[in-house]
């Protein structure tokens, strides 16, 4: 997992000063605060000559915080390549597919410092680890930079805290290997704040880089409350990602208020032409 040049601390705060900074300039609701706890999330990519330069420094870091994402299973070869295009248009952190789209996308952002996430174990969580693994493994070598794998969450409902861990485990060791970051998608939809917490918890025991709140595809999606407990039990050292009904720019700067640096939506294009429309000076 790429970083830049910087001391944790230094990286902390970097992401830190961003997130306020777009909540700032962007957000005017009653609903922001002074304050937003550190994240150790990793900064988003580099622009290259397709991405947008010319916006501001706000817009260019809200995009650099968000996972663009498409994982419909009708999704078609022609959505999946304007997903890319989008991406490397407006520079956002991923493009997140499935991994039977990982070639083309990779293909298609090759040199646009966009980067790749595909998922695992999805959406149900429920396959064996060893799947998990080939799966992960296999997004990997066809160019996926980042593994978002569902958590089995019927061990985490049975209380069976150490096949939770151990199949966490197994895959955090095929995508460190791989150079791949790894995100746990708890489903927190289907679990009570205790199971959120001992998840987190079993996660992190792990290795894992990122807790993730929804696949997108369970009953309900990212919460405030969820975030905040999420950032609260992994502390500053830790990814958190919302994900799931992030529809418009009030959704993204309350994920990042309550403790998110990563956001997953498939609505990142109209969230980001909202906040650039927000900025335009008033006549």
């Amino acid at each position: 997992m790429e970083s830049l040049a910087l001391t944790r601390p230094e990286l902390e705060k970097l992401v830190e000063a961003i997130a306020l900074e777009v909540m700032r300039r962007l957000g005017p609701s009653a609903w922001m605060s002074e304050e937003l706890e550190s994240c150790s999330a990793p900064a988003g990519p580099t622009c290259g000559a397709v991405c947008m330069n010319d916006q501001p420094a706000e817009i260019r870091a809200l995009a650099g915080l968000m996972d663009h994402t498409l994982l419909r299973p009708q999704a078609t070869r022609a959505e999946i390549e304007r997903l890319a295009e989008e991406a490397a248009r407006w520079c956002f952190a991923t493009v997140c597919v499935n991994p039977t789209w990982v070639p083309l996308v990779a293909e298609r952002l090759r040199g646009s410092g966009v980067k790749i996430a595909a998922v695992a174990g999805f959406p149900l969580g429920a396959s064996l680890t060893s799947v998990k693994r080939a799966e992960a493994e296999a997004a990997i070598l066809a160019g996926a930079h980042e593994i978002d794998m569902v958590m089995n969450v019927g061990a985490m409902k049975s209380g069976d805290l150490a096949r939770v861990e151990s199949d966490i485990r197994g895959v955090v060791e095929t995508c460190h290997a791989g150079g791949a970051a790894l995100k746990v998608i708890l489903e927190n939809a289907y679990l009570t704040d205790d199971e959120k917490v001992a998840a987190c918890q079993a996660a992190q025991r792990a290795g894992a880089d990122f807790v993730k709140t929804s696949t997108g595809f369970g009953p309900s999606g990212a919460k405030e409350e969820d975030v905040r407990l999420m950032r609260r039990t992994v502390g500053p050292a830790m990814g958190v990602k919302a994900a799931g009904g992030i529809r418009n720019l009030a959704d993204a700067l309350r994920m990042l208020q309550a403790g998110a640096m990563r956001l997953g939506t498939s609505a990142s294009v109209a969230i980001l032409e909202e906040a650039v429309r927000s900025l335009q000076p008033v006549n």
